[in-house]
Parts: structure tokens; C-alpha cells; sequence
């Protein structure tokens, strides 16, 4: 029997769009002759698929575990279903594909999803609904397993992992995600349902940390898909599920929604307690505008006192409200608000710290008139990102359905796309307007959108006329004056970076 599982598997269950090669593809239980595709976490399919095999049941008779799909033929189908376009007509029809991801997208709840069935080229792709979540007496035992905590011994002779810096000492404390930003595939794999693991397995955890030989007394992150998360978004969630067609956080926070970090803090301390732990950082995103829901600010004056590395990283993604709408983001006027109220607690509490906003150029419905916005925005604020991320698809997440038909598959109306990879170039230069490297973009870009007033020697200017120098004034290194309310990352972090992709190739970055 061949059993797939994994993050690749679970985004390509269905008949999916694929960048790299520019076509719809059908799902890969079909490419890949697999018997059942685990999709999600996957640890109540694994031990029940292995069960049953264990007991000698034919492969070809698993076909009612949660969280798997399977190949079967019409007359096999199960009795009640909700079916979407097949491969063939997503394939050739960019209004049912988008149709079909909304159907999909609408089914991934276990408590009010339903089997989806979606013909592939002769057979049907059965999606059974998906896998319970696992409560928190499962995750503590999941992460109580004797794991090595290092990479496997066959990279020693090539140096070892270099990556496993960033997380040798760091703990997950929770799974699932209800943020809900388009352009994330944690929705459609892990799912919007947040489970958290006890502050005595995290505690466990950090003690075998702190025994490392390499361990320095810093914790480097308490975290997960997003760290200020230990529970789902509502009490309704638990039992009648996650709302199809509405998000918790954007555009503006659900009337239901529950925000409270009262837990976290008591994590957080519990750790810093520990012998061995000078400090505990979080590193992993933080959702900014479910901090400003909490009526009470003790995690928010925790954060700014205890948690911070000097420099905050916060995803504002963009300025444009449009573009934050479609990108499934609150407002930038949230992010200014939360902003505002960082740098004062900063000062409150006698530190000099940074915030490090993350930036994404080229998302459907971002025009180039959008990118001259947010770099407008970032010349306001004095600050010259080190990285910018460009948007490219991945199967499993709305922004991909965007891209490829050219609809938001939430509300069936059209979007524009930045798929030319040359106007994509021209986004990305815009972010970072005051390199030497970019000014003949940059130059191009606001020709093109009439804006040639931002070429000159003004105060508002972007850049300076060609033979004037320097080109732009905004900050150009290391820390910026005292009060500044953003600096750049600092020299190495290549979080949520382009940068393995060369731009001065022509067409598609190479895989």
C-alpha cells in the first residue's frame, strides 16, 4: 500500500492550479497512483490506517477514515456527498474552478464539513470530512515522544543544517490558525480550529531545552502558526464549527470573538521560571489586531517588557485597504493604531525597540498604482525594508484562486493580477524605492502611472532625477534616530524573504 500524507499532499488533494508549470494539474492521488492520500496533521489517520492494515484488511477497503481521500469509481461513491466541478472542466473553465475551491474551502471543518467528491480524469477523488483535531492531553503526548531534537546524522559530513539554528530552541505550544489571511495554506492543512498543548508539556519541553550542550538560557520562541493563539476563536466553534463564508478577524473582528491572553502570560511565565532560562522571545507572528480585541493590555506590556529581541516582527502585509481586504487583513489603520500603542508602552517601559512590518508586493489586486501607495507609505514612515516578499501561488489557499482565474472565490467578483513577471519587478522596486539597483524600475513604474511628479528633488519626491544622488532619502542602515518608529530587519534574517529568487532572471524564477 502507498499512503501520502504531509503539508504537499494535503494542498494537492484536489485538482489544483500549479505555478511552476502553469496549468491545472489533477489531484495528486492520481498523478502519483498513491491508495490514500492523509491530509492535515494526520496523526489519528496514521495509527488507524496502520491498524487496520496491522489487522490484514485490504488497502482497497480503508475508505471511511476521516482525513483521507481516496480513488474509487461512480458506482462505489458514497451515499451523500457535496460535488464539485471535475479536473476536466476546472481545467478549462476559470469560473468553476473558483466554484469549486469555494466548495472546498467551505467543507474543511470537521464539525459541519461534508464528503466532497470531485471526478479526476476517469476516476472520483472522495475527500472524507476531516480528522478531529487533536485535544490537549494528545498533543502533550505527542510532544512527550523521545524525539532527538537534531537533524538527521547522514548531513553531519556536509556540515550539518544550518536552519536548525532558528528552532533548536524553540517550542510550538499551539496548531490551527482562525487568522484567515488569503494567502496562507494553514486553513486548508492544519485548519482554522486552534488547539493548544498545556502549560505542563510546554514546561517538560523547555526543561529538556535548557539540558541541551548548545543551550544558552534563551528560549527563542513560544509560538506556532500564530503565537498569541491557545484557543479557537469562539465557544460557538466548538460545537457547531467554524463559520463557512465569514472570517474572525477581518475585516473587522467577529461580535463572538474571545480574546484573551490570561493563559499565555501564565505559559509564558511558567517557562521564564525555569533555573537555566535568562529569557523567552517570541518570534513567531503575532496577530496584532486580536491584541487590540483584548480588553485587557497585560499581554500586550509583557510582550514590550519581556519578549522582545530588540525588534518586533508584525505582518501589516500592505497600506492599501483594497489590497488588505482581498489579502484577508484588517485595515492599515489597525496596524497604525497597534503601532502607536507599541512604541508608547516602549517608551513606558524605558526601552529603544523596533518594529520589523512584513511587506508582500504582486497580490492579486494589488496594482502598480497600489505599490506606489505603499511605497509612499514606507517614505512617511522613514523606512527602507532589507526584504520584500513577492506573491507567488500555492495550491490550497484563496490568493492562488485569485491568481490563476482572475475571481475572488469568496464573493465571485473579478480581481486584477499582477501575473506579468516584469510588472511583478516593478512592485517589488517600488518597495524598496531608494536602491541605486531598482531606480531604472522604479523610474519606469511611475511612468507608467502617471506619477512622474514623484521624480524630483521635493520633500515628497520618491527619487531624485537621474545624475542626482543620492536616489531617495529614506533610511538606508542600522538603527535609525531615537524615536523612529521602524527600523529594518537586521543583517541575516531572511524570514518571509525573496531572496533565493534572482530577479535579473528573465521570465519565472527558477524552482
Amino acid at each position: 500500500p502507498v499512503i501520502l500524507g504531509g503539508l504537499e499532499a494535503s494542498l494537492r488533494r484536489f485538482a489544483h492550479y500549479d505555478y511552476w508549470m502553469d496549468t491545472v494539474l489533477p489531484s495528486i492521488a492520481e498523478s502519483s497512483g498513491a491508495d490514500i492520500i492523509s491530509f492535515g496533521m494526520g496523526e489519528h489517520q496514521t495509527v488507524e490506517i496502520a491498524r487496520r492494515l496491522a489487522a490484514g484488511e485490504p488497502v482497497e477497503q480503508i475508505t471511511d477514515v476521516d482525513g483521507t481521500c481516496y480513488l474509487t469509481d461512480f458506482d462505489h461513491l458514497p451515499e451523500k456527498y457535496v460535488e464539485c466541478a471535475g479536473f476536466k472542466k476546472v481545467a478549462s473553465d476559470k469560473t468553476a474552478y473558483a466554484k469549486a475551491c469555494r466548495i472546498q474551502m467551505d467543507n474543511q471543518d470537521v464539525v459541519s464539513g461534508q464528503i466532497i467528491v470531485q471526478k479526476q480524469s476517469e476516476k472520483y477523488l472522495v475527500q472524507n470530512i476531516p480528522a478531529k483535531p487533536l485535544v490537549r492531553g494528545e498533543l502533550d503526548k505527542v510532544y512527550a515522544l523521545p524525539y532527538t531534537r537534531r537533524y538527521h546524522p547522514i548531513y553531519e559530513s556536509m556540515g550539518g543544517v544550518p536552519a536548525i539554528r532558528e528552532v533548536q530552541f524553540s517550542i510550538i505550544q499551539n496548531r490551527g490558525c482562525f487568522g484567515g489571511c488569503n494567502f496562507c495554506a494553514l486553513a486548508f492543512h492544519q485548519g482554522r480550529t486552534v488547539r493548544s498543548r498545556s502549560i505542563e508539556s510546554v514546561v517538560r519541553e523547555a526543561k529538556l531545552i535548557t539540558e541541551m550542550p548548545d543551550f544558552k538560557g534563551y528560549i527563542h520562541d513560544v509560538g506556532g502558526p500564530t503565537a498569541n493563539f491557545r484557543y479557537g476563536a469562539c465557544k460557538k466553534q466548538l460545537t457547531d464549527g467554524v463559520c463557512a463564508g465569514r472570517k474572525c478577524l477581518a475585516p473587522t473582528p467577529c461580535k463572538n470573538l474571545v480574546a484573551d491572553h490570561s493563559e499565555y502570560i501564565e505559559l509564558l511565565r511558567a517557562v521564564e521560571a525555569l533555573p537555566k532560562v535568562k529569557k523567552v522571545f517570541i518570534r513567531s507572528g503575532i496577530r496584532f489586531d486580536y491584541m487590540l480585541c483584548d480588553k485587557s493590555d497585560a499581554f500586550f506590556r509583557k510582550l514590550v517588557r519581556d519578549h522582545v529581541s530588540g525588534q518586533l516582527k508584525v505582518a501589516p502585509e500592505h497600506c492599501d485597504d483594497r489590497v488588505l481586504r482581498l489579502m484577508g487583513k484588517p485595515p492599515f489603520e489597525v496596524y497604525e493604531k497597534f503601532r502607536e500603542k507599541y512604541f508608547r508602552l516602549t517608551r513606558e517601559c524605558g526601552l529603544e525597540q523596533y518594529l520589523v512590518p512584513y511587506l508582500m508586493s504582486s497580490h492579486p489586486g494589488s496594482t502598480l498604482e497600489s505599490a506606489v501607495n505603499l511605497a509612499l507609505c514606507l517614505k512617511r514612515d522613514g523606512y527602507a525594508p532589507e526584504q520584500v516578499q513577492d506573491y507567488y501561488p500555492t495550491p490550497g489557499t484563496p490568493s492562488t484562486v485569485m491568481y490563476y482565474t482572475g475571481i475572488n472565490p469568496l464573493d465571485g467578483k473579478e480581481v486584477y493580477v499582477a501575473r506579468d513577471y516584469h510588472e511583478k519587478q516593478l512592485q517589488r522596486a517600488l518597495l524598496q524605492y531608494n536602491r541605486p539597483q531598482n531606480y531604472d524600475l522604479v523610474v519606469e513604474a511611475l511612468q507608467k502611472c502617471g506619477r512622474t511628479d514623484l521624480i524630483g528633488n521635493g520633500p515628497d519626491c520618491l527619487i531624485r532625477p537621474r545624475g542626482s544622488a543620492p536616489h531617495g532619502d529614506a533610511h538606508k542602515g542600522g538603527k535609525p534616530p531615537r524615536g523612529s518608529r521602524q527600523t529594518r530587519p537586521a543583517a541575516g534574517d531572511r524570514a518571509r524573504s525573496d531572496s533565493r529568487r534572482s530577479p535579473a532572471k528573465q521570465g519565472k524564477p527558477q524552482k
